[in-house]
């Protein structure tokens, strides 16, 4: 390999490996998609944007640090159009960051870290007085996510996971999405009681709620995402866990 090739591998390391038109064109995607309508949510009062579908598929297709990067640009601009969706000011893009990069790191037989994230959002959950007021709603949602990992981690164990076997497909889309969603939320709703004080009496309701609203957003990735990665390295754009499993063992070959 010419020092030129490893300069530019060097480089594309740095995104997680993806190149940055790719990272740029899913980052505008998630933007644009803020400024969608939303779907009602039967049942919860809650709503579901194509944006929210979007980012968890980022850590699927590109990994946690390309994930990352893709949901961590498209948000920040996204907020930036829409302000009205900066529920945290400035920092709300951080939550769909975390959302990709735990999504990203169960896909990619990292499930620990995302793990270790939702634990830490039970600590900070019940460092609070409010927090532990509301003991249910961590116990309820926040243990869904813990499974959701652990199915994450069992799937994505599994050879061909996105090319020979659709049904394992589908579910770890959908299990890796929903621990994207709960890992963001373990670290977003710390925030909401520190910043807004919301009674525990809000936190009691929304723990059967919130569960719901993420399986919504979970499916939807799913729908979303299983055609894209059927179609997508049709036309040259690989994405997928089992891409970065054969990249290593080329390096390792090489070496």
């Amino acid at each position: 390999m010419s020092d030129a090739d490893l300069t530019k591998r060097s480089k594309l390391k740095l995104l997680g490996g993806v190149h940055p038109a790719v990272i740029a064109v899913w980052a505008a995607l998630i933007a644009v998609g803020s400024l969608l309508p939303a779907i009602p949510i039967i049942g919860s009062g809650g709503t579901f944007s194509v944006s929210a579908a979007l980012i968890p598929l980022a850590g699927i297709f590109f990994g946690p640090i390309g994930g990352a990067i893709c949901a961590a640009i498209g948000s920040f601009i996204g907020q930036m159009i829409a302000p009205h969706i900066a529920w945290l000011g400035i920092a709300t893009f951080l939550i769909a960051t975390v959302n990709a990069f735990v999504v990203g790191c169960v896909s990619r037989r990292k499930w620990y870290i995302a793990l270790g994230i939702i634990i830490l959002g039970y600590i900070l959950w019940f460092a609070t007085e409010i927090g532990r007021g509301a003991a249910i709603f961590p116990l309820i949602f926040y243990s869904i996510g813990i499974v959701a990992v652990v199915i994450g981690a069992i799937v994505f164990a599994q050879k061909g996971v996105f090319e020979k076997r659709p049904f394992l497909r589908m579910l770890g889309i959908f299990v890796a999405a929903y621990a994207g969603f709960v890992g963001a939320a373990a670290i977003a709703n710390f925030f909401g009681i520190i910043l807004y004080q919301w009674p525990a009496t809000m936190w009691k309701g929304l723990a059967f709620v919130s569960p719901w609203e993420r399986a919504v957003f979970s499916l939807g990735a799913t729908i979303i995402g299983v055609p894209l990665l059927i179609g997508l390295p049709k036309i040259g754009v690989f994405v997928g866990s089992d891409l970065e499993t054969e990249e290593d063992d080329e390096e390792d070959d090489e070496e």
